[in-house]
């Protein structure tokens, strides 16, 4: 058998729309991303010298709003073919035959297998033998790999598959199989698609996941790319990750124990903004920031959210170029110092409010009829530092967000917990 080179990639993606962002995110940019890296990973074809892509499915997120999204597709295509190097791909859940309403013809050397029955190609020169099914609906059940065809002897064996496998968190259990029946299949790799995070199912053969090729939101975290794979003598002798994401989504956290006032906290914020963005390797950094632990500080951070994300914004400016630089979101887990248990044990107004407080995570009526001062208190108290907030956040948080649930008329038991220690910290400092 010859020896070769080849690049794995799936879920594109491309131009998936981006929603929830703040008026402050470089929208342009980050709406540009999934562009971007495909574009990226032409580049790397190209400059890798490999002698082939494949792509298992989800090219596109959805139904085209017009013919440049597929355009997009037809011209990296085109650059990738023109230099020679092959291209093999598949639909998946998000570009299923029924989903697609408008096409456009595929430049030659790259083909789409189809989407009734197993499709195979051969190139004998490589020894090389491909072997694929494209979904034709999104809600594929069936285990598809179960007729794909036996393996050709004397050819190194390749299947696209589309597949969540045996299952994994926060993505549909399409075309489901397990890794055991994959690897008695015998085929030499199997080239994976749908889960959103690298993963290495097996090695012997190689199952893999390359993950998507940019990440879209930040629950989709880390780098993001493809894999390249060498086979050597018929033998895979190699599969490394390579990074093409154009946009880095990351969370960071930052330890404010003991932080006397904010600004020691904002030079902590600093620090760990510094190596997200050394991470980033000159990408985009879209970064959520968390603040946690019992600080002297808790109470000028919790008093006024909107202005606090702006100054770890300034912050991160210190330390990153403003076009190099986005804080997507803050998350305050700071507490007072004070020991809330030996607080909540105490028989004054001061431990009648702490219980009161608590008790209202299981309800109204578990508080008690002692209780409703404070209880009153505590609401009236965290609705005027929602209302305070939700204009400058709203706009940036997502559903599960705190003072989203508490613009809808519910206070979380987090929320409690930050107006409790708010409250507390304002009867110490008075």
């Amino acid at each position: 058998m010859t020896s070769f080179r080849f690049l794995h990639a799936a879920d594109l993606h491309l131009d998936s729309p981006l929603r929830g962002l703040g008026a402050d995110a470089p929208a342009t940019r980050i709406r540009q991303a999934t562009r971007d890296a495909l574009g990226n990973l032409v580049d790397l074809a190209i400059r890798e010298r490999v002698d082939f892509v494949v792509v298992a499915g989800d090219l596109y997120d959805g139904d085209w709003p017009d013919f440049r999204t597929g355009q997009a597709l037809v011209a990296a295509f085109a650059r990738l073919t023109r230099a020679g190097i092959r291209v093999v791909a598949i639909r998946g859940n998000h570009d299923a035959e029924s989903v697609l309403t408008r096409s456009l013809r595929l430049p030659d050397g790259a083909t789409l297998l189809r989407a009734d029955k197993p499709d195979t190609v051969d190139w004998p020169e490589f020894a090389v033998i491909l072997h694929g099914q494209s979904f034709g609906t999104r809600d594929v059940q069936q285990n598809l790999a179960q007729s794909y065809p036996a393996p050709v002897r004397n050819r190194f064996n390749i299947g696209l598959l589309h597949t969540a496998a045996t299952g994994r968190p926060g993505h549909a259990s399409y075309a489901p199989c397990t890794v055991e029946q994959l690897a008695a299949h015998g085929y030499d790799y199997w080239a994976l698609g749908h889960i959103h995070a690298r993963e290495e199912l097996l090695r012997d053969p190689w199952i893999v996941f390359p993950g998507n090729l940019q990440g879209r939101h930040v629950n989709e975290g880390g780098a993001k790319g493809a894999s390249l794979v060498t086979v050597q003598h018929g033998r895979v002798a190699g599969v490394e990750h390579r990074a093409l994401d154009a946009v880095r989504w990351e969370r960071a956290s930052v330890d404010c124990t003991g932080a006397v006032d904010e600004e020691a906290v904002l030079e902590r914020a600093r620090r760990a903004i510094g190596e997200a963005m050394d991470g980033a390797e000159g990408r985009l950094l879209a970064l959520r920031l968390r603040l946690e632990g019992p600080c002297p500080a808790h109470p000028a951070l919790a008093r006024d959210p909107a202005a606090l994300r702006q100054k770890l914004f300034a912050a991160g400016l210190e330390v990153a170029e403003a076009d190099a630089f986005w804080l997507e979101d803050i998350r305050l887990a700071t507490r007072p110092m004070q020991d809330i248990s030996a607080l909540r044990a105490r028989d004054d107004a001061v431990g009648r409010l702490v219980r009161a407080i608590d008790a209202l995570a299981d309800g109204p009526e578990a508080a008690g009829p002692m209780a409703a001062g404070p209880v009153a208190a505590a609401q009236g108290y965290a609705s005027a530092m929602l209302d305070r907030a939700a204009g400058g956040l709203r706009q940036a948080l997502g559903p599960d967000h705190p003072a989203v649930q508490a613009a809808e008329g519910q206070l979380s038991p987090e929320m409690l917990r930050r107006a409790r220690d708010l409250l507390l910290a304002r009867l110490a400092q008075s």
